[in-house]
């Protein structure tokens, strides 16, 4: 089943009842809820939750500085224990935008992502050793053409 995209269907009961509503009344039926295909995949549940919690701590530290910010305006006591909540808080931010990457790249590597620009250097490499290899003249696996001592022995 394709998650990307959701189709609702009706039973043929409900559909000849909204076709009869709709030849009595003459209105379309509207549907409410249709939901479009994206171009990026959905990203995975621990992304996601890493990213939603990111979300949060930021919106909870940009409240904290606006606080900060009235307090000095308005000269209050809060002002004070508002800067290291804010400075606190700056760091914890900065702590789960990090989370969201890392979490981003373990996904990544232990799901398998195959990233073709690698894998295609990596097939290039594998073609210019084997050239550079059968110009040499020595097998695979034999890379001792430059100490002709060693070749010797055997």
């Amino acid at each position: 089943m394709n998650t990307d995209t959701v189709t609702v269907t009706a039973t043929a009961m409900e559909a000849d009842t909204v076709m009869d509503t709709e030849r009595r009344t003459g209105f379309l039926r509207q549907v409410a809820w249709t939901e479009d295909t994206t171009r990026r995949p959905r990203m995975p549940d621990p992304v996601r939750a890493s990213a939603v919690r990111a979300g949060l701590i930021a919106s909870v530290t940009l409240i904290e500085v606006m606080i900060t910010v009235l307090g000095a305006l308005g000269g209050s006591w809060v002002t004070f224990p508002a800067v290291l909540a804010t400075v606190a808080s700056t760091i914890v931010a900065t702590w789960a935008v990090l989370d969201v990457w890392v979490t981003q790249q373990v996904w990544n590597q232990r799901h398998g992502v195959v990233s073709d620009p690698s894998s295609t250097a990596r097939e290039l490499r594998r073609e210019r050793r084997a050239r550079n290899r059968a110009r040499r003249g020595t097998p695979h696996g034999r890379h001792l053409a430059h100490r002709p001592d060693l070749l010797s022995r055997a």
